[in-house]
């Protein structure tokens, strides 16, 4: 078998939209998982549409998502060009072909492709006229997820508009002619396009590609496709909101893809090995953000705590809780405390806060739950002497400090966790409590433990 070739081939006119993404990574996979090559395509023709500006946001977002290509813009490839701009003069060929075999005509300034078969005039109420029809033997295609699909193409189509520009249906199949595309991945939206393309292979003497239709993105509620007005459409938003590439990359593998068992959390090169057609669903893909944020949250807890800090730091710059100054050996420390909690990296200067503050919030919900039961005023009283006189502060010491000081007065040592979180924190939970009182070291906790009991 001759490698396999795969394409991607957006319009460049806006953001980078979520189905467009699960395009691109189906394909990028499956060239991955065969060893094939995977084509970048720009459909750059919609000149009003077209920016320069949206044609890198495309290209960020693909390589954000780790997508590179192997073929394409900024890298060439012995097929180009790979803008649909520059390819005019083939497409001219191509025409000339067409029309040499007998296969076009012009009406109404605009050039038609001619069906083959019997013509016959049918009155649509609709449009109100008399329109002209052809039966043609129905087109078959064996698409490697929906199965068998017979459609019939029932009027000649336009293949270049009376401006002079070529239509979609004939540009589309003249580059996957000539850019040798073995396999076409897409959205099954495009399965109505398919009869069209294979009259149009026919027409050229050229055996069709593998047609693989995969199932549309739909929305949460699973009433209809995603649209890129939806929360969460579009991968600029998982950038600006600081998602990991891969976690939204492993998502999307999930969207419309069935590894066959309960696995969610893989590394991407177990996602190529098992990536096929047979675990494609013929269903629509559902939309789950929390299941997205899960699995995000996951990938951020396993990070190694270098990388982790390299990405929060940033963050928390941002904030206003750190700078330049900042001590990187408190800082990491910190974030290795907090990392087991965190649930993404937007939401890391909350968990943070007050290991950079010099003042303590005390939340009121939380204050009211601690003032609720037992004496919590009597419990930092009889702690503070303890931990005033501790020289071992590290989780361990203070741990065994807390045990002493309940045996002492009779108490567990849980009786003290309350109020001196509180005290210390302001909060009602967050990170191991003898974790959080060892990093933010004894001054500190001394210090906001007694402003708290006066």
């Amino acid at each position: 078998m001759s490698q396999v070739r795969v394409r991607f081939a957006p319009s460049p006119t806006g953001f980078f939209h979520i189905g467009s993404a699960r395009t691109a990574l189906f394909n990028w996979l499956y060239a991955r998982h065969t060893g094939g090559a995977f084509v970048l395509r720009i459909e750059d023709t919609d000149t009003e549409r077209n920016t320069p500006e949206a044609l890198q946001a495309l290209l960020d977002g693909m390589r954000w998502l780790g997508l590179d290509w192997d073929e394409g813009p900024e890298v060439g490839g012995d097929y180009g060009p790979y803008f649909q701009s520059e390819r005019q003069a083939i497409y001219e060929e191509y025409l000339a072909k067409l029309t040499a075999a007998g296969r076009t005509y012009e009406k109404d300034g605009a050039v038609y492709f001619k069906l083959i078969g019997e013509r016959y005039t049918e009155f649509d109420k609709y449009k109100n006229a008399e329109l002209e029809k052809v039966r043609t033997e129905p087109v078959v295609v064996e698409d490697a997820i929906r199965g068998r699909v017979e459609r019939a193409v029932e009027q000649d189509f336009v293949i270049r508009r009376s401006n002079g520009d070529f239509g979609f249906h004939f540009v589309n199949v003249v580059d996957d002619i000539c850019m040798a595309i073995t396999h076409v991945i897409r959205g099954e939206d495009h399965l109505s396009n398919t009869a069209r393309h294979v009259e149009l292979y026919r027409a050229f003497g050229v055996t069709p590609p593998v047609f693989a239709h995969i199932p549309l993105i739909l929305k949460s509620d699973g009433k209809g496709k995603m649209s890129k007005r939806e929360s969460g459409a579009l991968i600029e938003e998982y950038v600006s909101r600081h998602f990991l590439a891969q976690a939204v990359r492993n998502y999307l593998c999930l969207l419309g893809w069935n590894p066959k068992d309960d696995s969610e959390v893989m590394p991407i090169a177990e996602i190529i090995e098992r990536f096929d057609f047979p675990g494609i669903n013929k269903d629509g893909a559902r939309f789950d953000e929390q299941k997205l944020a899960h699995i995000n949250t996951e990938y951020l807890r396993a990070l190694p705590i270098e990388t982790f800090t390299h990405l929060a730091a940033p963050v928390l710059v941002s904030a206003g809780l750190i700078d330049e100054s900042t001590d990187e050996d408190y800082l990491q420390s910190v974030l290795a405390l907090c990392q087991p909690k965190a649930r993404d990296l937007a939401s890391m200067p909350e968990l943070v806060a007050t290991f950079f503050s010099d003042t303590v919030e005390v939340d009121a919900a939380a204050r009211e739950r601690v003032y609720k039961k037992g004496d919590p005023a009597a419990r930092l009283g009889e702690l503070l002497p303890a931990l005033e006189a501790l020289d071992d502060w590290s989780e361990a010491g203070l741990e065994a400090t807390f045990g002493q000081v309940a045996e002492t007065n009779g108490q567990k040592p849980t009786a003290y966790f309350p109020i001196t979180r509180l005290a210390v924190s302001g909060q009602g939970g967050g990170v191991p409590l003898f974790g959080l009182l060892a990093v933010l070291g004894k001054e500190k906790v001394l210090s906001r433990a007694k402003a708290h009991g006066a």
